[in-house]
């Protein structure tokens, strides 16, 4: 049986193209229920305040950093979206007198324009809002090394080499409205991927590489990064692949409630603890990767009642 039409973008694969009975079974899921999602390789933590949910996700990097030594370097892949726990890590850091001269940082994504990466005088540029919210507020003599600063770029062979002979101790990020990480969205429904999306094992031996957004991402950027400004936000970036996501030790994912809406938490967490994969549903392939975390802050994760406003 053919599969649904998407309600967002008919030329595009995307979760409304999913049974309607598993958009149900994820729609119904109560706080207690997504708690309870946790399995072998899969874990899920809730937060209580905002404070005490980017306090832990800043830890992250520090508790990666920390491994790092001459013979082990060690990074952490990085998102902007969210961004509040990058000043935090500065802090810790500069308190901490931690030195991260053997430590590596690989940005996710960014922007592509014009038949390049985005340059970091570009008001939305991820390269620039890293250095500016977390690595020029670290001391100079406990910063690593800008060589071991690594964004992706329209030609991504330097980037992806980067990722041979340093240690990923956790990818970490957060989730859009079309339940990507990164910008590995779903594709275009054409040619071959016409009547089904790539499977996830196809999906899955994508690298880093120029992404076409699809519409819904677009609107959710606008909204998130430039006040509805949809004629600002570029139709393609530069997304880390899930042969990159592969390579990191864990993959950690942040709700704070902001860049997703409380269905679209539910759907992925449903997804990947049940092992249902569908690259309709990047975030979904998750599900087989061998250690994966969400991280929920409670009020963020609301309920999917009917609500007029």
């Amino acid at each position: 049986m053919s599969r649904p039409i998407s309600k967002i973008a008919p030329e595009w694969w995307d979760y409304t193209t999913l049974e309607p009975e598993l958009l149900a079974d994820a729609a119904r899921l109560s706080v207690e229920d997504i708690q309870a999602l946790s399995r072998p390789g899969f874990t899920v933590t809730i937060y209580d305040t905002l404070e005490e949910f980017y306090l832990a996700e800043a830890l992250e990097y520090i508790k990666a950093w920390r491994q790092a030594t001459p013979d082990n370097p060690v990074g952490i892949c990085g998102p902007i979206g969210p961004t509040e726990q990058l000043p935090l890590v500065a802090r810790l850091v500069n308190d901490l007198d931690m030195k991260l001269h053997n430590a590596h940082f690989w940005g996710m994504d960014e922007w592509y324009m014009d038949g390049r990466e985005v340059p970091t005088d570009h008001p939305l540029s991820f390269e620039r809002a890293d250095r500016e919210l977390c690595f020029s507020r670290i001391r100079p003599e406990l910063v690593m090394p800008d060589a071991n600063l690594h964004f992706p770029k329209a030609d991504p062979s330097a980037y992806e080499a980067s990722w041979h002979g340093v240690r990923c101790a956790v990818m970490q990020g957060g989730q859009g409205e079309v339940k990507h990480w990164a910008f590995n969205d779903p594709v275009r429904r054409q040619g071959p991927w016409q009547d089904a999306p790539p499977s996830p094992e196809e999906y899955g031996k994508l690298g880093t590489r120029v992404v076409e957004l699809h519409p819904l991402t677009l609107i959710q950027n606008a909204r998130t990064s430039g006040g509805g400004q949809l004629a600002l936000v570029p139709t393609h970036a530069i997304s880390v692949g899930p042969r990159q996501t592969w390579m990191a030790e864990c993959v950690s994912i942040w709700h704070a409630g902001t860049h997703d809406n409380p269905f679209g938490q539910r759907l992925t967490a449903l997804m990947i603890s049940k092992g249902i994969a569908d690259s309709a549903v990047p975030m979904s392939l998750l599900a087989n990767h061998p250690n994966v975390r969400f991280s929920f802050y409670r009020p963020g994760i609301g309920t999917c009642d009917t609500e007029m406003h």
